[in-house]
Parts: structure tokens; sequence; C-alpha cells
């Protein structure tokens, strides 16, 4: 039996071998490349971490508490769970109580306005608050909060209170292509946000790191009575510039003017530099953060740099989608979709976060929700939306691959790393807390690819003959592997050399050794 052949029927069996492939056994199928210089430069090189959006799961579930512990377990307990940081918490706008066209059981949204009212003849907003609502929401943000560690909160807001829009509705404008928050509201939702943050700061102690004042703004994706979801179209330039400006100016006469302004999050990469080129300087000198969306457009480096010249900070603020990746994967293709989409954005955008768009994203329950059915259980071996399924009538969190695939990310490249753009289908950091590197690798193919990665731009600070722990996720939710420990390679002078099995995500992480 060769060398090749009897490494690649060890790693059968788990093993990892480091004298596979590479300079000490042949050719690798793949080299990564591992250089500090090419670090990212957001947020002073420091990598804020991981997170999602609440915004609709959280409204779903949170009105059980076996449901809302579970899912903060899983989803920000960092021993346990995914160890996510960051959560994009939603302020509802509220639609009109007269409507009923919001068909999804988690995404009708309540706002906490009460009692409004429009003077016309002066253009006047006058309402009260009801703090009760949106409790669900509440239960599971502060759920999360307890479970996790250095947490961040963003709050972002899909549509203004139906009674500020054009419309009366806040799925959207009649035309959706058109803006939908009304000419003489700008102030008055701003000031709704103000409120909002201001409350959530004095009186439940949960401060906002930033708030997003508009989603997916430029797009006709937000139309009247639509039964998706809330959402509300502001054309990039002078629309989106005054909002921008309107929401800083009210958080900073409450005392609130470190909560960072974020924007646009536009739902496609190009659209999101061309939204922040659009700016108005004002507006530009009040955004401390361009939050993009990754659902379309290529740009990714395009935007890196136009971010970078403008001095802001960089998130990836929200994507998924319902795709596999793999031949035959099975149960891995979705995850290997999301593992690719993950490796795409932070080797291109370098961002100093990565956020999911909701973890969850189907429900079963024989009883449905509000008088609407639930979606059910996904098909695991297609696309999916979502990581996880939460299963009311048994009051359980179904846990997919694409849910450990997530974990084989967020669970080893932690907040306070710095992120390193590699090639090579892997993203690479070095974390300086625990003194380790690491680099994580897919493979998408039904073969077992022979993996080279190269550390001499480190130099000895990995010295020859360090064990690399490795860490992998493949197969089915079953019977797989979910982020299983297994025997590693040892490095040699220049780095280390591996196997990658097939449809399959690792973790490699490098002890550093130690500065004098």
């Amino acid at each position: 039996m060769n060398k090749l052949r009897k490494c690649m029927t060890l790693v059968m069996t788990g093993c990892l071998l480091s004298s596979c492939a590479g300079p000490a056994g042949g050719k690798a199928d793949r080299v990564i490349t591992v250089d500090p210089r090419n670090a990212s430069e957001f947020n002073g090189g420091v990598f804020e971490g991981w997170g999602t959006s609440l915004c609709w799961w959280a409204n779903r579930i949170g009105y059980s508490d076996a449901l809302t512990r579970l899912a903060a377990d899983a989803f920000c307990n960092p021993e346990s769970g995914l160890g996510l940081n960051i959560l994009r918490y939603n302020i509802g706008g509220g639609d009109d109580p007269a409507h009923n066209h919001i068909t999804r059981t988690d995404s009708m949204m309540p706002g906490f306005w009460k009692n409004p009212n429009v003077d016309e003849a002066s253009g006047t907003y006058t309402w009260a608050y009801d703090w009760t609502q949106d409790a669900n929401q509440r239960n599971v943000l502060s759920a999360c909060l307890q479970a996790g560690e250095e947490m961040i909160v963003e709050a972002f807001s899909n549509s203004p209170p139906y009674f500020m829009t054009v419309s009366g509705c806040s799925s959207g404008s009649v035309t959706p292509s058109r803006n939908n928050l009304r000419d003489d509201a700008y102030d008055a939702f701003a000031q709704y946000l103000a409120d909002v943050s201001e409350h959530f700061s004095s009186e439940w102690n949960i401060r906002f790191q930033s708030l997003s004042p508009m989603n997916e703004p430029n797009t006709a994706y937000w139309q009247a009575y639509s039964p998706k979801q809330e959402g509300c179209h502001f054309d990039p330039g002078v629309s989106q510039s005054r909002i921008l400006t309107a929401t800083a100016a009210k958080l900073r006469e409450k005392g609130l003017g470190d909560i960072l302004i974020a924007g646009t999050d536009e739902t496609s990469i190009d659209l999101q530099a061309t939204s922040l080129s659009m700016l108005s300087p004002e507006a530009l000198a009040a955004v401390s953060r361009v939050d993009t969306h990754a659902y379309a457009g290529s740009g990714r480096d395009a935007l890196r740099r136009k971010t970078l010249e403008k001095g802001k900070n960089l998130w990836m603020s929200e994507v998924d989608g319902g795709e596999t990746l793999g031949k035959n994967a099975g149960e891995m293709g979705a995850g290997l979709w999301l593992a690719r989409e993950i490796i795409t954005d932070l080797n291109g955008l370098t961002p100093s976060a990565w956020i999911l768009w909701q973890v969850i994203d189907s429900h079963i329950s024989k009883d449905g929700y509000l008088g609407r059915r639930d979606s059910g259980m996904v098909q695991t071996q297609s696309g999916y939306w979502g990581t996880a399924v939460a299963d009311h009538d048994r009051e359980q969190l179904v846990l997919t691959m694409k849910y450990y695939v997530f974990g084989q990310f967020t669970r080893y490249i932690r907040p306070g790393c710095r992120l390193f753009s590699v090639d090579g289908d892997a993203v690479a950091a070095e974390d300086p807390q625990r003194q380790r590197l690491v680099v994580v690798a897919m493979n998408a193919e039904s073969r077992e690819i022979p993996l080279r990665v190269d550390l001499s731009a480190f130099g000895n600070a990995v010295p020859a003959g360090t064990h690399v722990q490795t860490v992998r996720t493949s197969g089915t939710a079953a019977s797989g592997e979910h982020w299983a420990e297994l025997p590693g390679p040892d490095t040699d002078p220049e780095g280390f050399t591996a196997i990658l099995a097939p449809h399959s995500v690792t973790t490699f992480l490098i002890p550093e050794a130690p500065q004098e």
C-alpha cells in the first residue's frame, strides 16, 4: 500500500496524518497559505464575532420558556453551542390593527406605540407607548444575553409604524419601488427609534451597540398588504441620508450619542457600494459602520476598499439561502453551501463580523400560531433556511448539519481574533488570547483531498513538531461527526499536511509558541 493510499485509509477511521502530502509526501491538491500581512483592516484588525437576527424566530418561540432556554444555549453558549455573540434585535414598526395580510406565523411584528394621532394640517405625530409589547422577542434576547459571552446587540428596523407610512401599511408602499416613509415623518420615525433605544437602556439595562434604521431599502421587495413581512423602500441618496442623520440627531438629544449608526443594510453587495457612495457628507459622518447583506452582488473587494476609504467599519449583517453544495452530499449539502458563503464573505470582505439571517426559520406545531399554520420540518437533504427547526409540540430543537457546520467556524474563530484573507476554500485567523492559529477548510467533493497548510510566514511562532488539534463535521445529524475531535497532524518546519474527508468541514487549531 503506497503512502497516500495508506493515509486515505486511515482518514476514514478518523486519522489525519502529517506525512500524507506536501513537501514530505508528494504534491497536495490544495494549498492554504496563511500570512499575517493579509489581516483584515477593519475595527483595528479585531474580529467582533458571529451573530443572528432575532427577527423573526424569537417572535415565534419566545412564549415558551423551554424553547427559549434551549435556543439560548444552542446558539449563544460558547461551550455547548455555537457561541454567537451578536444579536440583531428588530424594532418592530407595527401594522394597522385592522390589517391581516401577513401569513407567516413568525413575521407579524408588534410595535411599541399606542393611541397614535397624525395632525395632517401641521404634520405633527403623537403617540403613547405600550412597553408590554414584543414580549416574545425580548424574552429570547434576555436569555441569549445570559447564555453568551462578550455579547453585542444591534437594533434594526424593517419599517416605520404604519401611521408614518405613505400607504398606511408597514409591509411597504403600494408601488414597492417608491419611498414609504412620509416626507413629514422622518423626525417622528427617528424619535420612535430613539425612544425605544432609551427605554431598553434605562429600564431593561440593554444597551444597543448600534442602530440601523433601514433594511434592504433600495429594493422593490416591500409592497403594501404583502404576506411576507414589514418593509420600507428608501431611495439612495437624499432619502437614506435624511433618516440616518435624523436618527443620529435624536439619539444625541437623549444622551445616546455613543450608539453607533449603521447602514444601509442593502440586500446586495453591489447595491451597498452604490448606496454608500450616494450618502450626503452629513449622513456619511453620522455612519460609523457599513452593514451589508450578501444575497447578491460580486464586488466584495470593491465594497471593502470603498468602506476603508470612507474610514468606516464593515459587517456582513445578513445572509442565508435554501441552497446546497456538493454532488450527492446528502445532509451536508446545505451546510457546505453555508460554509462556502462564509468563506467567500470573510475572504472577500474581511468584515469584523458575520451574521446569519435567522438561526431558526421553520417551525413544527399542530396548532400553528395566531390562526396560521407553520411550515413544518425541513427536508434536510435539500436546501433550507436556518440551522435548526423549532418543534413546538415537543418543546425541542431539531439541530441540522447546517448548524454543526456553522459551529466549525463560530466556536473557534472567536471575538478578539485577527482575520486573515486566504485562498483554498478556507478561512484563517489568529487568536491572541488562546495563543493559537485557526484554519477552517471545507471539502465539497465526494473524494478525499490532500491539503497543505503553509505557515512559513509565522516563522518560529509555530515550531516543528507542534500537534494540531483537529475538529470535523461530516455525515448526518443522526450518526455523523458533530464537532468531532480527531487525531491530528504535527507540524513540520513550514506548516502541516492533512487529508480533508469527503463532504466535510474541518477546523485546525495550531498552538503558537509563547512570546518571550
